[in-house]
C-alpha cells in the first residue's frame, strides 16, 4: 500500500517532490517543540494549488491522513506527524503577487517566508506590521493556521486582523474563495475566521490576501530594569497613559543572561535588576521625547524603576530589541517545555504573582525562563529540562503541574495558550479556556469540514 501512495504522489508532483529518506521524514515530522519523535509516510511537495487539490482528493478517497507543513516553526505540536501521516509541505507555493498599493493588498502562496512579506511591503512604502522572532524561518500559511502574534500585538493586533481573503483547499479538494479582499462583506457567515486558527484541522490554506498598512516612523525602543514582577503593571499603566505604544515586552534577568552569553550584546546598564521591559513608540517630535521622559521619570520616582535607557539610533534600538527576540534563540539548543498563556492586560499583576508562586513551589529543581508580550496579556513561561532528567521524566513532570497552573488561568478567565496554538501539547488542556459546549461545536465544525477526520487529526481537539 506505501508502495501504490509514493507512486500515485509522484504521478501528481514528480519523482523528485516525494520525500521517503529517514532525514527528510525526520526534518518535516517535527517542529520546534522537540516533543515528539516524528514517525512520517513521507512528505510531498505540491508546486501549484491544482497539486494540492489532486493530493488531498487522494488523501480523502484513501483515507490517508494528512499534516500540513510550512516553516514548521511551531511551539505546540501542531506540524507533528507522529503516527504515520503524510506529510503535505507548502514551501514550494512561494510566490507574492505584485503589491496592490491603492488597496494596500498583497497576495501570497502558503509557503511564503514571513520576512520575504515584511521586505515586500517595505520596498513598496508599505509595511507588514506581524512580527516574531521566527519570521526568517516561518511561513504565512503557517502563521494564518496559528493565528500568530509577536510583538507588535499592542498596537496591530494578531495575524486574524490583516487577512481580507483566503483560499483554502477542503477535505475533499475542493477550493473555497473566502471574501476575496473585500472590506466590508455582510453576507452571511464569514468562513475565513474558522480557518484562521484552526491549524490545519479543517483545511489547507494555499492562499492569502492580505492587508498592509504605512510604515511606523522614527521607532524609538527604552528598556527599563524593574526589582519586582509587582512593578510591571503601573509601568505599562503609566506608559500606556501616555504614548502610544507599538510593543511593551517582559523578561527576566535569567533571560537576558542566556543571550548576553550566547551573543556579542551589551548589557543595557550596569545596575541590577531582577526583570525587564522593553517600550517601544512613534518618536515622531520633540513632545513625545519629552513625554516618554515625564513617564520614565515618573515611575523612577516611584520606585518602579531601578534604570533605564532609551534608544538614540536604529542600530541601538535594534541591540535593545536583540535582548528580548534573541531569547528563544539563546535557549533553543536546550529542551524548554513552554506555556504561552494570557489574560487581560488589566489582570496581569495578580496573574504573574499568582502563577509565579506555583512555579517556585512546584518546579525548585527546574531552571525557569520567563518573556513574554505583556503589554496584550501574554507570557511565555519556559521550564528548562536538566541535562540528567530523560525526556519523558521531565514532560511528565511538567504536565503533572499544568492543571495548577491552568486552573489559576481559568479563574482569571485567560488562554491557556496565546499565540502558539493548541497542537498535540495543549490538546488535552482545552476546556480551561473553552467551555464544554464550545468544544463540542468544534468538533461537529470539524465533522462537517472534515468527515474523513484526515486533516491534521488529533491536533487541537480529540474526537
Amino acid at each position: 500500500m506505501t508502495t501504490e501512495i509514493i507512486q500515485a504522489l509522484e504521478k501528481i508532483v514528480g519523482t523528485a517532490h516525494v520525500l521517503t529518506s529517514k532525514d527528510d521524514t525526520h526534518e518535516y515530522g517535527q517542529d520546534w517543540s522537540k516533543l515528539f519523535t516524528p514517525d512520517a509516510l513521507a512528505i510531498v511537495r505540491p508546486g501549484t494549488i491544482d497539486e494540492v487539490q489532486l493530493i488531498v482528493k487522494y488523501a480523502n478517497e484513501h483515507k490517508i491522513a494528512l499534516v500540513p507543513s510550512g516553516g514548521r516553526t511551531g511551539l505546540s505540536g501542531g506540524a507533528c506527524a507522529t503516527n504515520g501521516e503524510l506529510v503535505l509541505s507548502l514551501d514550494r507555493l512561494n510566490k507574492i503577487s505584485k503589491v496592490n498599493k491603492v488597496d494596500q493588498t498583497v497576495v501570497c502562496e502558503a509557503g511564503v517566508i514571513t520576512e520575504q512579506l515584511q521586505n515586500t511591503a517595505e520596498d513598496n512604502g508599505l509595511y507588514y506590521p506581524v512580527d516574531f522572532a521566527s519570521t526568517g524561518s516561518s511561513q504565512i500559511g503557517g502563521n494564518i493556521a496559528t493565528n500568530a502574534g509577536g510583538i507588535k500585538v499592542i498596537r496591530w493586533g494578531m495575524t486574524r486582523d490583516w487577512i481580507l481573503g483566503l483560499k483554502v483547499v477542503t477535505a475533499n479538494g475542493d477550493l473555497l474563495n473566502l471574501n476575496q479582499g473585500l472590506i466590508k462583506n455582510a453576507t452571511g457567515y464569514d468562513l475565513r475566521h474558522l480557518f484562521i486558527g484552526s491549524e490545519g484541522t479543517l483545511g489547507i490554506i494555499v492562499e492569502a490576501t492580505i492587508k498592509l498598512t504605512r510604515p511606523p516612523k522614527d521607532l524609538t525602543v527604552m528598556v527599563l530594569g524593574l526589582s519586582e514582577l509587582s512593578d510591571v503593571y503601573p509601568v505599562m499603566e503609566t506608559f500606556q497613559q501616555q504614548l502610544n505604544l507599538t510593543a511593551f515586552e517582559f523578561f527576566s534577568d535569567k533571560a537576558l543572561n542566556k543571550v548576553l552569553s550566547h551573543h556579542d550584546l551589551p548589557k543595557p546598564f550596569d545596575s541590577p535588576a531582577e526583570y525587564y521591559v522593553l517600550i517601544e513608540f512613534e518618536n515622531e517630535s520633540e513632545q513625545t521625547s519629552e513625554t516618554a521622559f515625564s513617564a520614565f521619570e515618573q515611575v523612577l520616582e516611584n520606585g518602579h524603576v531601578v534604570d533605564g535607557v532609551i534608544s538614540q539610533s536604529e542600530t541601538q534600538a535594534q541591540q535593545l530589541w536583540a535582548l528580548r527576540e534573541r531569547i528563544s534563540e539563546s535557549i533553543s539548543h536546550e529542551i524548554p517545555y513552554k506555556n504561552d498563556i494570557s489574560v487581560t492586560p488589566s489582570n496581569v499583576a495578580s496573574f504573574l504573582e499568582s502563577i509565579n508562586t506555583i512555579v517556585k513551589e512546584k518546579y525548585p529543581e527546574f531552571e525557569i525562563i520567563w518573556f513574554g508580550h505583556i503589554g496584550d496579556g501574554n507570557l511565555h513561561l519556559n521550564i528548562l529540562k536538566p541535562a540528567c532528567l530523560e525526556l519523558d521524566e521531565f514532560v511528565a513532570k511538567c504536565k503533572s503541574v499544568n492543571p495548577n497552573i491552568f486552573e489559576t488561568i481559568q479563574q482569571l478567565g485567560g488562554s491557556i495558550s496565546a499565540e502558539h496554538g493548541v497542537g498535540l501539547v495543549k490538546r488535552d488542556y482545552l476546556e480551561y479556556s473553552r467551555s464544554h459546549e464550545e468544544v463540542l461545536l468544534m468538533k461537529q465544525i470539524k465533522q462537517v469540514f472534515d468527515p474523513n477526520n484526515i486533516m491534521n487529526p488529533g491536533k487541537l481537539i480529540a474526537l
